[in-house]
């Protein structure tokens, strides 16, 4: 497997003022470059995660995904010209841009932008969050996840999967479709939503602490209309989170705790139990799909559904009852 993980976002929007405050006194980054038509902020020891640009649309810009470095990048751009895949190398400034050694750029078949890099730049200098936070889980597991929609999620799968290397975590029937994609230990750096529409439903940013989500939830609960879907628990990468809607109208789910697999071992399965053991009332759903959410939940409670609580090592203290 080339691909490492999920390495930078590119995020476009027509309110650039509105992300200055939301990436840095909500989500917690930490903003470090901001000129008339862009911003960037960090989350760990790199230079640039998260690139929002100012744009006449909103959505997202371009994901950049890792490889280990010019050798495997090279594999990589000869496999899809091999597959008539369409790509080109990044320029001399768009590596600086981007804070990378080099890259390639493509599209995959509905027409989301795709980088392969290497190299990515270090900071140099401690992440100072920009509200007061744990910071986030990062490293070889990336930055967290990206889930699109899609209008057909059979039609692009063999892409990701086939093609880029991706590996089926598991997959959703109801309440909607969807298919989970990992790359490492993180449960999954991609999904795929049907929803008959081509966009991005969800970034995910994990924290190294249940109370970052919590006081998280706590800014969003003052702010009307900014939680998307409420505090609940996932059950397949066991993830507590919440859903905000971002100023570029898609939704950003502030997570802790996710499930960490063996990627050599794992097997994909369907869950039938639903994507959560308890909360994640989902606003964005239409109506029969958010009461037949709940039917799905409640049953899975009724069943007995857990699972056990993730923790980074060093990060928690048992209690004996």
């Amino acid at each position: 497997m080339e691909l490492k993980a999920l390495g930078y976002l590119g995020v476009d929007t027509t309110d650039l003022d509105g992300w200055r405050a939301y990436g840095s006194r909500f989500l917690g980054l930490q903003l470090t470059d901001s000129v008339s038509d862009s911003m960037a902020f960090r989350m760990d020891d790199r230079r640039q995660r998260l690139t929002v640009s100012n744009a006449n649309r909103n959505g997202l810009g371009f994901m950049g995904w890792e490889v280990t470095d010019a050798l495997h990048l090279d594999r990589f751009a000869a496999r899809l010209e091999k597959a008539h895949v369409k790509i080109s190398r990044g320029s001399r400034a768009l590596c600086e841009q981007r804070q990378v050694r080099d890259l390639v750029v493509f599209a995959d078949p509905v027409g989301n932008r795709l980088e392969v890099y290497h190299g990515l730049a270090d900071a140099g200098t401690p992440f100072t969050p920009g509200r007061t936070m744990s910071g986030f889980r990062t490293g070889d597991m990336g930055i967290g996840h990206v889930v699109l929609t899609v209008p057909n999620a059979a039609q692009i799968l063999p892409f990701y999967r086939d093609l880029l290397g991706f590996r089926l975590s598991d997959y959703f029937e109801r309440p909607f479709k969807a298919v989970f994609m990992h790359l490492n230990q993180r449960h999954h750096s991609l999904a795929i939503l049907e929803t008959g529409e081509v966009g991005i439903h969800h970034l995910m940013f994990e924290t190294l602490s249940l109370d970052d989500v919590g006081q998280a939830y706590d800014l969003a609960l003052v702010d009307e209309g900014r939680i998307a879907t409420t505090l609940g628990r996932h059950t397949n990468d066991q993830v507590v989170s919440f859903y905000a809607k971002s100023p570029s109208g898609f939704l950003v789910e502030c997570g802790w705790g996710g499930l960490a697999i063996n990627p050599e071992t794992w097997q994909p399965y369907e869950v039938v139990h639903g994507p959560s053991f308890w909360g994640h009332d989902r606003n964005w759903l239409p109506p029969e799909g958010q009461e037949d959410a709940r039917r799905i939940r409640m049953a899975a409670a009724q069943n007995g559904a857990r699972a056990n609580v993730n923790v980074i090592e060093g990060l928690f203290n048992v209690t004996k009852c």
